[in-house]
């Protein structure tokens, strides 16, 4: 049970991270959640990429160690 948590939040931090980081590319002026963020379009773009890779590592990480477990 504790393992799906792990990769569910990883799951939801990937796909925030990507939506955002996309939709700032195509919208420079949209920060979507991060527009209270101070420093523009290069801050927020960064803390939306590590929150896809912080997402790809806790989920990646979670199903390793639930396969790990199952076995």
């Amino acid at each position: 049970m504790k393992y799906g948590l792990y990769q569910a939040l990883g799951m939801a931090l990937l796909v925030i991270g990507a939506q955002g980081a996309i939709r700032q590319l195509a919208d420079h002026d949209n920060a979507g959640l991060l527009g209270w963020l101070p420093g523009g379009f290069a801050a927020s773009i960064i803390v939306y990429v590590l929150a896809v890779v912080i997402g790809v590592v806790i989920a990646g990480r979670a199903h390793e160690a639930r396969k790990a477990a199952d076995d």
